[in-house]
């Protein structure tokens, strides 16, 4: 007898894509601490150690993504959102309400956990579109996880515009920006962000991505520029409205795509491989094996991203079983989906996650420490260096996405080879950093943001190699080893090492290469490792993405009946 299947949507994808791009911007809150981390200092009388701890309390907030992980598969995205959206409220609520002095006398542990429970809504927003955003696009993860990761990279760029010129660099403005203006944002949006019919081999998808990396290049390049100019010369403001509004105009570009497909439509349904009946309800024989696809195929080939089909019933399987169809249940295998729990015992899984510890954590601790090295080094201004690195460490996120598909899909190489290459030239660069050559500040600093980015590639390997079903889990668990990465090589090696220098020099401040160079060197010697691990990692799964790519785009895992 036949039945009906609901589908997750007839609307193409390109929608929740543009509402993605808004929430990844917002998503970025934990860039700001450094705006208003000088506030909270002063305002409540802190010490520097007090306020390292809480940007500790920031970076792990923002990383510690397992609720909202497991979340991600009960809840639809609309809730995700809406629970980022709360913490958000009430984490940020908190510190507004402490610097401004409304309420006077918070205990430190409390701004420490409202500081945790804020950045942490950025983990329910990242986790909400990139899961929905991988499964509505299961094609081109790479191009789509670089883009997004991408936005956020740039977001603190574009949270320092709107504090420069719209906030009046007041710490409190931010602090209520981000208290209600976040939220509210993300409730707007949330709408539109919803698993869709998933993209399929469409000539016209390669020319749509192409024109959404464009805008967003062209915005990072646009908010690095104009960072510089508002820190070097004095702008009207009616100057600063337009320049506020032209960032607007770019945020809102990946718009054209789906109002072009509206107005210009194109036959794109016939392309893809679930092409079918327009209507949203889709009869199916029960009798045809070739139309039940949870009998054949994984999600993380066959676009079981969508949790709202129904399950077929445990009849419905005793049947199958009678039949032949189902004859033993078996453990999944690279490629397939993965649980949490089977994935967490997998070699190539931590392979993966101390990679990606390495890799970022190095990373992270030249970020949290950009303003001292450059007064290290001599910088007599470290903006522009700041500036630098999170321009190159979007450019690093994009680019990787969009190099690892091409030659994933050409040459079958999995994008762990090009987390291990970016790695290999982030340790020549803290060699550069540790022997201190003169002119190079900018450069290691440009080189080390590209490196960082690359080390994103994670989130599209995870979703390859145990599925999209349990991706936001499983990519989440991944995402630890930054927080992880920034207590061990920032706060405990960075630190001592910086503080023990400056007691040295009988000063606060320490000056000179003395200051990190033992850093650096532990740095390089953490990526090189990180370079030959990840070497180990991509000879391990290189058959895996041989079986997905090798007819040049992802394709569905042969399975037989006896298997299920």
């Amino acid at each position: 007898m036949p039945r009906l299947i609901l589908k997750p949507g007839s609307r193409p994808p390109w929608v929740g894509l543009a509402a993605a791009v808004w929430v990844q911007m917002a998503a970025g809150s934990g860039a700001t601490f450094p705006l208003y981390s000088a506030a909270l200092k002063s305002v409540l009388g802190f010490n520097q150690q007090q306020v390292t701890i809480l940007g500790v309390a920031n970076d792990f907030g923002e990383n510690v993504g397992l609720l909202p992980g497991y979340a991600c598969n009960k809840l639809p995205p609309w809730a995700v959102l809406l629970v980022g959206a709360v913490a958000c409220f009430l984490g940020f609520g908190v510190l507004w309400l402490a610097v401004t002095e409304t309420v006077q006398g918070l205990p430190f542990w409390l701004l420490f956990l409202a500081l945790v429970i804020a950045t942490n809504g950025n983990s329910w927003f990242n986790t909400a579109v990139l899961v929905t955003n991988m499964r509505n696009f299961p094609l081109s993860r790479g191009t789509v996880g670089g883009l997004l990761k991408g936005y956020v990279g740039i977001s603190g760029a574009a949270y320092t515009v709107l504090y420069s010129m719209m906030l009046s660099h007041s710490a409190s403005n931010l602090l209520l920006l981000l208290t209600v203006g976040v939220p509210i944002l993300c409730l707007v949006v949330m709408y539109f962000v919803r698993p869709c019919t998933p993209s399929g081999e469409d000539s016209s998808e390669h020319v749509h991505f192409t024109f959404v990396l464009s805008t967003s290049i062209l915005l990072a390049t646009y908010l690095l520029v104009t960072t510089i100019v508002s820190e070097v010369v004095s702008l009207t403001s009616v100057v600063k409205y337009v320049l506020l509004a032209t960032m607007v105009v770019l945020l809102m570009s990946p718009l054209a795509i789906p109002i072009k497909m509206t107005f210009f439509r194109a036959n794109s349904r016939r392309n893809s491989p679930l092409a079918g009946s327009s209507d949203n309800l889709i009869q199916e024989d029960s009798e045809s094996t070739e139309k039940e696809p949870f009998l054949t195929h994984s999600s993380s080939a066959s676009y079981l991203g969508s949790l709202f089909d129904e399950d077929p019933t445990d009849m419905e399987i005793l049947l199958a079983e009678g039949e032949g169809a189902v004859k033993k249940k078996r453990k999944p295998r690279r490629g397939e989906d993965f649980k949490f729990g089977e994935a967490f015992v997998k070699a190539d899984f931590w392979l993966l996650w101390f990679v990606y510890f390495l890799g970022t954590g190095s990373g992270i601790t030249v970020s949290n420490n950009l303003a001292q090295i450059g007064f290290a080094f001599g910088a007599k201004d470290t903006t522009i260096i700041l500036c630098l690195f999170s321009f190159c460490n979007f450019i690093g996120r994009l680019t990787s996405g969009s190099i690892s598909e091409h030659f994933v899909r050409s040459r079958t190489l999995p994008r762990t080879l090009w987390m291990g290459v970016a790695q290999f030239f982030m340790a020549i660069t803290f060699l550069i950093f540790a022997i201190s050559l003169k002119h190079t500040l900018y450069i290691a600093t440009a080189l080390l943001g590209i490196g960082t980015g690359f080390q994103f590639l994670s989130i599209s390997t995870v979703s390859e190699l145990f599925g999209l079903k349990h991706f936001g889990i499983n990519f989440n668990f991944i995402l630890l080893g930054n927080p992880i990465g920034a207590t061990i090589f920032s706060a405990v090696l960075a630190g001592h090492v910086y503080d023990m220098e400056a007691e040295k020099q009988g000063s606060q401040t320490c000056i000179g290469p003395d200051c990190f160079r033992l850093t650096f060197l532990v740095l390089a010697g953490a990526c090189g490792l990180g370079t030959l691990l990840s070497i180990i990692l991509t000879v391990r799964i290189r058959p895996v993405y041989q079986a997905l790519y090798a007819s040049g785009s992802f394709r569905l895992p042969h399975t037989s009946s006896s298997d299920h």
